[in-house]
């Protein structure tokens, strides 16, 4: 994954206040933690900010004030209607170093044929890579599954250099017969029909 590069400053204002200042400046408050360091409060440019985040697990090189942090975002607060960002929390990485991330889980291929239904029981993969090679997803190959089949976290086909941060029992997706709507009872019908 490329690392995306954007322009910080640190906040020195903190508390409802100063974060509705910070937005109405058109950034977004953040604030970075990892390491043992003391977190760094900082504010980002809300556009740029957002652009970045299209990616999941976005690898991040912020300048901030003249020094250079390598961070990847771990809660990401938006707003409930217009979806505008309301607040990150960054976690600062080094190369080398792995991180537990939630990758997006991608099927491909067709279903065996029939009525057949694919339900993700999840929606990404817990796994731990290293911060500088986190996949954009994981993809499952589902083709020619039948009802009753099932894809275990286990049968997934890592990256390399990555691992599972979940049981290998871990059901990830499976599939199931679609529900055929139960014809109306004919006699309730009379019935109502009687008392008209």
């Amino acid at each position: 994954m490329a690392e995306v590069k954007l322009s910080a400053e640190l906040r020195t204002d903190f508390g409802k206040g100063a974060a509705r200042r910070t937005r109405r400046e058109n950034k977004v408050p953040a604030v970075i933690y990892g390491h043992g360091a003391e977190p760094q409060h900082i504010a980002i440019d809300s556009h740029a900010l957002m652009m970045a985040l299209k990616t999941p697990n976005a690898l991040l090189r912020l300048d901030i004030d003249g020094k250079s942090e390598l961070v990847i975002p771990k809660a990401v607060q938006r707003e409930a209607i217009r979806r505008f960002l309301v607040h990150v929390d960054f976690l600062a990485v080094k190369k080398g170093e792995k991180v537990a991330v939630e990758v997006p889980i991608v099927a491909e291929g067709d279903l065996a044929p029939g009525g057949n239904l694919l339900e993700h029981v999840l929606n990404a993969l817990p796994i731990e890579a290293e911060a500088t090679h986190i996949p954009e997803s994981v993809t499952v190959s589902i083709a020619g599954l039948d009802a009753g089949s099932s894809v275990l976290a286990k049968d997934v086909t890592l990256p390399s250099g990555a691992s599972l941060a979940v049981e290998g029992e871990a059901v990830v997706l499976q599939v199931v017969a679609a529900q055929a709507e139960a014809p109306a009872e004919e006699g309730a019908e009379g019935e109502e029909a009687a008392e008209a």
